[in-house]
């Protein structure tokens, strides 16, 4: 799946990015919003208007649990267990949700790091977040 160079590679922009976790995520999730309106109807209940603290608390957490299963990419399965349990059973998030976010995420991170968004970042980011969303939607199976 992943090369050691490129599970090295998702550490460091994760790295990077945690300083500006609640931008990068609640922005990704503004772009999941705008473009994909239906997944809007998960967030009925919180203020999802651009910078909004929820907006921006809710990408915070988003971002952390990428940049924990960054560094823990081997275990990735164990490490979002208890994430993908919470979106399956209680939230009961639609799966095919995960994967557009994943996409907004990309979009985000491509305008974000400009330059250092390399083809061989973008190309390991990707590979990435579908391992990710594969993983949050394992409990629908």
């Amino acid at each position: 799946m992943l090369s050691k160079k490129e599970k090295e590679l998702l550490v460091i922009i994760w790295d990077k990015m945690l300083p500006i976790a609640d931008d990068i995520g609640s922005e990704a999730l503004l772009r999941m919003f705008t473009t994909f309106p239906k997944t809007k109807t998960y967030f009925a209940h919180l203020d999802i208007t651009p910078r909004s603290k929820q907006m921006l608390s809710h990408g915070k957490k988003i971002v952390h649990a990428l940049h924990e299963g960054a560094k823990n990419i081997n275990t990735l399965a164990t490490t979002l267990a208890p994430l993908s349990r919470f979106h399956a059973y209680q939230l009961r998030i639609d799966p095919s949700n995960f994967k557009l976010l994943s996409h907004c995420i990309l979009v985000t991170l491509a305008c974000r790091m400009k330059d250092d968004f390399t083809p061989i970042a973008h190309a390991a980011m990707d590979k990435f977040l579908s391992a990710f969303a594969a993983v949050l939607a394992e409990k629908y199976r």
